[in-house]
């Protein structure tokens, strides 16, 4: 675990925290994701089913990387994008099944190709040699051993920049703490406070409770997330988006993690939902937000005590 509550970090000085593993740890990790694979429990649906051998659960994965896109990316939160970017990793497929995801084509159509772990290790390579101020990856849950296993090819070519873990906030929580040491900025979604409408929308009934462990995890691991001349180090980004007629349920959202997190946690209330996919035949999903919803979302955050909500000066 890093003192994170002691430390001091510079972006001139700072060092990925999988470059300060103990020799030899980042491969029992590897290996230990691995044996996962086999009897497959990398997400709360524990399908149990073999993935190193061509069998295939909820995320219609197999045990190699599978891409959809990377490149550099200008529109996450700024601290993420710096100067030059945030070079973000696409994963194919996904453990949930949100009937309004924006990246549908890739999460749910299987948009993408399989690649080898040299390959990704390469993707890793080129976008930190653009300019890119971090490793972003996109939807890494269902394919975390592959990430782990091009990581550390990566990182003996000389990879050298802080590694996100952008995800849908639906974890394992033994999965979690084997990234102990290895991520430097958890970027989890938290999308629902109620079992009832995390079932009918993402089916995962279970997702708030699961949501609420990871990132609890994800906290005790990295602390609140550290800034340093407008680019993020290290620490905790959370993301919740509005939905319509308080689908989502963001008093009980903000109120946890302000009261089980962190007042400091940095947290970004997204206002940019659009209906995608099967939204339109689900309403009130088939319309976007209005100016009021998204207002009320940030006077609950405000009220509950956060003092880092992305993009508001408090």
């Amino acid at each position: 675990m890093f003192e994170h509550e002691k430390m001091e970090i510079k972006l001139d000085t700072f060092i990925p925290a999988y470059k300060l593993l103990p020799l030899g740890a980042l491969s029992e990790k590897i290996q230990e994701a691995d044996e996962i694979l086999k009897e497959c429990t990398l997400c709360p649906r524990e399908c149990r089913v073999n993935r190193t051998s061509d069998e295939m659960g909820f995320c219609k994965t197999g045990n190699k990387p599978f891409i959809a896109r990377w490149g550099p990316h200008f529109g996450e939160e700024s601290p993420l994008v710096g100067r030059y970017g945030s070079g973000t990793i696409f994963l194919g497929n996904c453990n949930l099944g949100c009937l309004f995801c924006q990246n549908y084509s890739i999460s749910h159509l299987g948009e993408g190709a399989e690649m080898s772990f040299d390959r990704l290790a390469d993707i890793m390579l080129a976008l930190q040699q653009g300019g890119c101020h971090n490793i972003n990856f996109v939807t890494p849950t269902h394919q975390m051993p592959m990430i782990l296993r091009s990581l550390q090819i990566a990182s003996k070519k000389g990879l050298n920049i802080p590694i996100v873990y952008n995800c849908g906030g639906y974890e394992s929580l033994h999965a979690i703490k084997l990234l102990e040491g290895i991520v430097d900025i958890y970027m989890p979604d938290f999308k629902y406070i109620d079992p009832q409408m995390a079932k009918k929308y993402s089916c995962a009934e279970d997702y708030p409770e699961a949501a609420k462990a990871a990132i609890k995890e994800m906290h005790r691991q990295v602390g609140d997330l550290i800034i340093d001349k407008g680019v993020a180090l290290r620490g905790l980004l959370v993301r919740h988006l509005v939905l319509p007629e308080g689908i989502a349920g963001t008093s009980g959202i903000v109120k946890f993690i302000a009261e089980k997190i962190s007042i400091d946690t940095y947290i970004n209330i997204m206002d940019q939902y659009h209906p995608y996919y099967k939204a339109f035949d689900n309403p009130p999903l088939n319309r976007r937000i209005t100016n009021k919803e998204y207002k009320e979302a940030l006077r609950l955050a405000q009220e509950a005590g956060l003092k880092r909500i992305d993009g508001i000066t408090i």
